[in-house]
């Protein structure tokens, strides 16, 4: 069944907010998913930096020491904040790809959850109040968000097959539904040399997406795509660096509300996860046409 909530806020006066707002709605949805829950912020790191979010199944020992480990790997500073399960490493941008690469050998039993210059990513088993508390995502402050509560279906209940995914910088995705070609899909994004660590059908659709705006496009023109190459029943929400899409399949099957004001656009998979939005009283609230692609962008509002 699952549950999806997102905000893309317009008014920067509400940013300190968009982790606690975000919460609330994705609290709302627990019935909709008890397995497991996720939510990414979206948030620029000071001075221009860059974050790494990963996870980690034995945190005492594989954060120990991780900060000196990276700085020897990348010859720059870097500064670990550890989160419960988690930590998000800040760095210089254009050390970002060569830390993510070394990884794999100084801290080898990390997952990385997300990565760019934007983007923190936290997800774990649990309810949403246990996993948002945990991480102390109320504090934060962003331009969007999204979250995802899960009701696993086709795969375990494990911190991997929680959503967000993330196949590419700043990029992530929450998915309610079930893709039919999804394997296949799989066998074509690796030939282009998109990596798995799931058998997710949900991570393949991020993958989809990740390799189109690798050509170019931009996340809605990625959306329209998946229309054509997508089969099964699906809604997406979406975020990129300064992107927020959603997008739903040709039949629509599973439930979607929007809302927006000249503050926000809001997302859930029921009204009531937008009820104590500030000035939804005034919204204009509506259910997203099927196979309609619905795509904001800050820089192009600013543009």
């Amino acid at each position: 069944m699952c549950g999806i909530v997102g905000l893309f806020l317009k008014d920067k006066a509400l940013e300190p907010q968009l982790g606690a707002l975000l919460s609330d709605m994705l609290i709302t949805m627990t019935d909709r998913g008890p397995d497991s829950a996720g939510i990414a912020i979206y948030g620029g790191a000071a001075n221009g930096d860059a974050k790494i979010t990963v996870q980690s199944a034995n945190p005492e020992q594989d954060f120990a020491g991780l900060q000196d480990k990276i700085e020897d790997a990348s010859g720059g500073t870097a500064k670990v904040e550890i989160k419960s399960t988690h930590a998000v490493i800040t760095l210089a941008t254009d050390k970002l790809d060569a830390v993510r690469a070394a990884l794999s050998t100084i801290a080898p039993t990390l997952r990385v959850m997300g990565a760019g210059e934007s983007v923190e990513i936290y997800k774990e088993v649990g309810l949403p109040k246990d996993v948002v508390n945990r991480f102390g995502v109320r504090a934060m402050g962003g331009t969007h968000g999204i979250g995802h509560t899960r009701m696993a279906t086709e795969s375990a209940v494990t911190t991997l097959g929680a959503h967000p995914f993330s196949t590419g910088a700043d990029q992530c995705l929450v998915h309610n539904g079930s893709l039919s070609n999804h394997n296949n899909l799989r066998r074509e994004l690796k030939k282009r040399g998109l990596r798995f660590e799931t058998e997710n059908d949900s991570e393949v659709a991020a993958a989809y997406l990740t390799a189109e705006m690798d050509t170019g496009k931009d996340l809605g023109q990625a959306l329209e795509g998946a229309l054509d190459d997508l089969d099964g029943f699906f809604t997406f929400v979406v975020g990129t660096k300064s992107g927020f899409g959603v997008v739903r399949d040709p039949i629509a099957c599973k439930p979607a509300v929007m809302a927006e004001t000249d503050q926000y656009v809001a997302f859930g998979s029921e009204y009531r996860a937008l009820v104590n939005l500030p000035g939804i009283e005034t919204a204009r609230v509506w259910e997203p046409e099927p196979a309609t692609v619905y795509f904001w962008d800050h820089e192009k509002a600013a543009a």
